[in-house]
Formats: structure tokens, C-alpha cells, sequence
């Protein structure tokens, strides 16, 4: 299922019609083999992988997009809806299969089929079918695209980051989970709002499970540089901590609202992961809170986890962990929720 064939074989008999188009300049060269091509395959066409296509192609983030789903009829269908749009996007080329071959090459490979929850069906149940669909999927990105970037987005996104790591054999530096990137989004955007601000201006974190045991990083949230409640204490302002639970239960409930509301997310996280994908694949170095092998940070020593850190990304991938000083409490709250993670890994039998 390939990218509709180019215009330029309409020619009599196939002819290539692009050589009478265009009379190539003399003494030229040919194209550099040291010319960067990127290519990103995302897996999975449901409403997040192509939220995330349509915003890696309005970011102009890839010189070749490839998606891969089991279902063929609606695979071809969104590949050409994408296509059609051709005339209104940057020059990226299109292709999906329901063959992972496509995906070859791939720089960044973004994994966000799941299985959906079936009524009364366990949320452990759920996982395994989870990590049995995984095991069709992440062997053959290895094996087509072995120097590639595993991001991983499906959910539960640290157990299945987990899951992809050791199914990939990629060394945990290009493994890495969506994790609370988004959630550090909706943080920052209810801060923003409770203190009448622009969300770039505040810096703040939500770290560990991408879920319900999640940490709010208070300690550390600055507002234009300035450490919000370091302040508050220079100034002896009086505030709620009840306040900032609240804003934090806001966060872990936000997502429910809106399926509850639409059905699905989409567009937030679609944001989230390209924004993601840009500092991988332009080695922008920034911070992100993002899935990470977490073993032997902040005294997570109970085995192999993952959850989010604040973390730096490039084009390597992780290149290191952000040391930011933690209060002793959230530095416990942090323990636990790797702690939540662990017990349900070690249910998988993985």
C-alpha cells in the first residue's frame, strides 16, 4: 500500500515526463549521500496516531512519514486523505502498509495501538493483551529500523515503555514513553490560568506514573524565573496546600473529562508527541518530562522501572536526567509510584 504513483510516469508508454519538464544545469554533481532524510512511522491510525501524523506534517518534522495499522481499509483511507492535502502541507512523502517493511529506515518509530478495554475487563487483562499485541509489533521495528527511537505512547505507557525496551533489545537510551509530557502541559496550563499567566512563561513538572499515583513537583515550579513558592514564603503570603492538591487532582482527572466528553483525546497529545519528536530529531537538548529507565534516581532502586523524570532529549535520545532537587516528600511520593509500577510488572510474568 504505497504512495499513489507520481505524476511524472503519465507519460506515453510510462514515460519519466519530469526529464522533459526539467533540462538539468551543466557540470553538476549528484545529490550529497550526506543529506539528512527523516523519516518517522507512526503505528496505530486510531484518533492519536493521526493526530499525531497530521501535526508532524503541519510541523514539517519529516521528510517521509510512514503509518502501519492491521486494519488495511482504513490505513489506505487515512494515508490518502493525508495525501490529498498535499497542496497545503511541506513536500512529505506518504506511505502505509499493514507490513512493517514500510517502516524501514525509520528515525523515530511512534507505537500507539492498544488493545481497547472490553466491559467488566480488568485493567491487568487489559495490559496483557497489550503486551501480547506489543510482541507482534516492536520485533519487526527492531528489525527494520534497528538505530531508530522508540517513543512509545500507547497506554499503560511506562509499563508498556517497559515492555518495548526488552522486546526491542535497544539499549534504554532510544526507549522512551510519552509519559507526562502532556500532563506536565496540563499542569502548567491550570497554573497559568489560576495566576492569570501564559503557560510558556510558568516551568513545572508532573513526574512518575503516567496515572493516578503521578507527582506534582511543587517545590520546584517557577513563574517567569521567579521560584513561586519560595516567594510566597520571602513575602509571607498565606496559601492553601489544599489549593495545590487540588490543581493536581485536576490534572490526573483532566483527561477522563474529556472522554468522557468526545470519547477519546487526540489533539493535546498530538502536540505533545511532536513536540517530542522535535527535540529528538533536531537535537533541540530541551527538558521533558518523559518515560525513562528510572532505576538508581531519587532512590528508585526496587528493579527495572520506568516513569517520567525531567529528562533531556536529542538525537541520541535520552541524553541524561535533569537533577532537580526534590523535598523528602515528593521524593517518597515518587518511591511509591514507581513502587505502583513495579507491582504491576511483576504480575506480567515479563
Amino acid at each position: 500500500m504505497q504512495k499513489s504513483p507520481s505524476a511524472s510516469s503519465l507519460g506515453p508508454g510510462g514515460l519519466d515526463l519530469a526529464q522533459a519538464f526539467f533540462k538539468p544545469i551543466q557540470n553538476t554533481d549528484p545529490p550529497s549521500s550526506t543529506k539528512r532524510h527523516t523519516k518517522i512511522s507512526v503505528i496505530g491510525v486510531g484518533n492519536v496516531g493521526m493526530a499525531i501524523a497530521q501535526t508532524i506534517l503541519t510541523q514539517d518534522l519529516a521528510d517521509e512519514l510512514a503509518l502501519v495499522d492491521a486494519k488495511s481499509d482504513k490505513l489506505r483511507g487515512e494515508m490518502l486523505d493525508l495525501q490529498h492535502a498535499a497542496a497545503f502541507l511541506p513536500r512529505t512523502k506518504i506511505n502505509a502498509s499493514v507490513d512493517y517493511s514500510v517502516t524501514a529506515g525509520s528515525d523515530l518509530c511512534i507505537v500507539t495501538a492498544g488493545a481497547r478495554q472490553n466491559p467488566g475487563e480488568s485493567r491487568l487483562n487489559l495490559l496483557q493483551r497489550n503486551v501480547a499485541l506489543f510482541s507482534n509489533i516492536i520485533p519487526p521495528l527492531a528489525k527494520y529500523s534497528p538505530d531508530s527511537i522508540l517513543l512509545i505512547v500507547s497506554n499503560p505507557v511506562d509499563v508498556l515503555t517497559y515492555v518495548s525496551w526488552k522486546l526491542s533489545g535497544f539499549p534504554s537510551n532510544r526507549v522512551i514513553g510519552s509519559g507526562t509530557n502532556l500532563d506536565s502541559s496540563r499542569f502548567r496550563f491550570l497554573i497559568a490560568d489560576h495566576l492569570d499567566v501564559n503557560a510558556q512563561d510558568v516551568q513545572a513538572f508532573i513526574v512518575g506514573e503516567h496515572g493516578d499515583s503521578s507527582v506534582a513537583l511543587w517545590s520546584s515550579i517557577s513563574i517567569g524565573g521567579v521560584p513561586v513558592l519560595s516567594f510566597l514564603k520571602n513575602q509571607q503570603i498565606a496559601y492553601e496546600k489544599q489549593t495545590l492538591e487540588n490543581i493536581h487532582k485536576a490534572v490526573v482527572e483532566s483527561a477522563y473529562e474529556v472522554i468522557s466528553l468526545k470519547g477519546y483525546t487526540s489533539w493535546a497529545i498530538g502536540y505533545s508527541v511532536a513536540n517530542l519528536a522535535r527535540s529528538l530529531l533536531r537535537d533541540q537538548r530541551k527538558i521533558h518530562p518523559v518515560s525513562v529507565l528510572a532505576k538508581g534516581f531519587y532512590g528508585i532502586d526496587g528493579g527495572e522501572v520506568f516513569l517520567s523524570l525531567p529528562a533531556q532529549l536529542g538525537r541520541g535520545g535520552v541524553l541524561g536526567v535533569t537533577n532537580i532537587h526534590l523535598t523528602d516528600e515528593e521524593v517518597q511520593r515518587l518511591r511509591k509510584s514507581a513502587e505502583t509500577i513495579l507491582e504491576v510488572q511483576s504480575q506480567l510474568g515479563f
